[in-house]
């Protein structure tokens, strides 16, 4: 892979992830993380439709009229969003009534549409290949870590299993009831721009 290829694949999974840096994408990581696994499906998906979308319009970007650029890329994400949301509700269907609408709004992602009209209209294939991947990756990462954490601490479990010992419940810790509210989503999704922020310097704004 050339240097090229390897920057448009870890820059969104690190540096400049598209939710922490641009927070593009954030209403599902607010609504679909108050547990892992919605949130690593949801992940999942968004990876599947980001890259296959990046890739169909880079092949077809010279052969589409500018003035319906915006149509045929809302078609092309609207065809792969109703297959994967066909595809949960055959082989996942709890996870899919879980997700309920948001794996349909997928579409609205500003993520998507952003890496379209930014990236796929004007490279080739293969870039758009890689470009989607580390965007539809770093944005699941996000996902990820809020749906760890808000289950983890809000129930106790992690993927529907038990992690806090009945020991520590009888000797009186709670779980903390307020994570499976959205308000910690977005409290959690703070402390990570936060420390992302503490981490790249060049990214804070200057006062």
């Amino acid at each position: 892979m050339s240097t090229k290829n390897k920057e448009f694949f870890i820059e969104p999974t690190n540096k400049n992830n598209p939710v922490l840096v641009q927070v593009l994408g954030i209403c599902s990581a607010l609504a679909v993380t108050s547990q892992l696994a919605p949130s690593i499906v949801m992940a999942l998906s968004v990876i599947v439709v980001v890259t296959l979308s990046n890739v169909i319009i880079s092949i077809l970007r010279k052969g589409i009229p500018s003035r319906i650029r915006i149509i045929v890329e809302l078609v092309v994400c609207a065809g792969l969003v109703t297959i994967v949301n066909e595809v949960l509700a055959a082989f996942a269907y709890e996870v899919s009534k879980q997700l309920s609408v948001y794996v349909g709004l997928i579409i609205t992602n500003c993520i998507l549409m952003g890496r379209l009209e930014a990236f796929a209209l004007s490279h080739r294939p293969g870039e758009a290949l890689i470009d989607g991947l580390g965007n539809g990756i770093g944005y699941g990462l996000v996902l990820i870590i809020v749906g760890f954490f808000r289950e983890l601490f809000g129930n106790g479990s992690l993927l529907g299993y038990q992690i806090i010992p009945d020991s520590w419940y009888e000797a009186g810790y709670l779980n903390f009831g307020l994570m499976n509210m959205p308000s910690m989503a977005l409290f959690l999704l703070a402390c990570i721009v936060w420390i992302h922020r503490s981490r790249y310097k060049d990214l804070q704004e200057e006062n």
